[in-house]
């Protein structure tokens, strides 16, 4: 009795209404020696492209016999107008960030190194007349220590 049966496919939208995509029906033999014993079928069905959104909710299957019938857990789609669209920007991110500070740093290095060869002359010329002095006038404090720049 349980060889006649029918396969539907429907989908249950977000307003609770029930909508049949397919139906078939199937006739499948017994054979040979595997009488009383529970067999397992797979039934492949195939939505083709989902056009509008409308087309979001729950899909489910259901094999009916006559005294008795089986239902699915059901497959939730959420169909969107626009598709998937991906909004990962992490390269992007890494190289700007990457060329950014590469850029600081050598502006920063160019402005130091550009400040040193300013600063230099002042300072050899402030150490020359500090040792003449020193030099001029003895005292018994120790020497002064070197510019926090250096």
């Amino acid at each position: 009795k349980y060889t006649k049966f029918s396969v539907c496919y429907y989908w249950i939208n977000s307003l609770g209404q029930k909508t049949p995509i397919y139906n078939r029906s199937e006739n499948v033999p017994i054979p040979s020696g595997a009488e009383n014993k529970t067999a397992t079928m797979s039934y492949n069905h195939r939505i083709v492209l989902l056009e509008k959104t409308s087309s979001t909710g729950t899909y489910y299957c259901k094999v009916k016999w006559n005294d008795m019938q089986k239902v699915g857990k059901g497959v939730f789609v959420l169909a969107r107008g626009t598709g998937y669209i991906d909004t990962s920007y992490g390269w992007e991110i890494l190289v700007t960030l990457t060329v950014l500070l590469a850029a600081l740093s050598i502006t920063a290095t160019a402005l130091l190194l550009w400040k040193r060869k300013v600063l230099c002359p002042r300072r050899n010329q402030l150490n020359i007349s500090r040792q003449k002095v020193e030099t001029q006038l003895p005292s018994a404090s120790p020497p002064s220590p070197p510019p926090v720049y250096d």
